[in-house]
């Protein structure tokens, strides 16, 4: 059962949310950026030098820092996950172009929001949903 801690967490991590440079990053990350190839991705995700890097890290590290206090019980799942998704929609949307190099190198993208879809069958809807409507891209060489 959510606390009036956990409302007052999930509204601070509202008000985080409006900062300007996570508001430039997050449009970035759910409208703007496409990638169609492991290439395209990587001109981003993997090159500091782009500008957009910062704020491909800037939205996935908010976004798991956000899940990790779900996973650890610092915040009532239900309420987080009432309250936003826009971190699973990004798992949805970039996970599949992860999946060959988590096999390599043992490190999962997303981690932390990996194990709240894992953990909570809310997560795992919203995160199938985002799959149905949104579908990864489609991948080549």
């Amino acid at each position: 059962m959510a606390t009036t801690a956990d409302a007052e967490v999930v509204l601070k991590l509202y008000d985080l949310r409006r900062e300007e440079s996570l508001r430039l990053a997050r449009r970035f990350m759910t409208f703007e950026f496409n990638p169609k190839t492991h290439e395209e991705l990587y001109a981003v995700s993997r090159d500091p030098k782009s500008d957009k890097n910062v704020f491909w890290r800037q939205a996935l590290s908010y976004w798991e820092m956000a899940a990790s206090l779900v996973n650890t019980g610092a915040i009532d799942p239900e309420l987080f996950l009432a309250s936003n998704a826009e971190g699973i929609l990004l798992y949805a949307k970039f996970h599949h172009f992860h999946a060959e190099s988590e096999k390599e190198t043992n490190n999962p993208f997303m981690r932390q929001t990996a194990a709240l879809i894992d953990k909570y069958d809310s997560a795992r809807r919203r995160y199938e949903f985002f799959l149905e409507r949104f579908g990864p891209a489609p991948v080549t060489a």
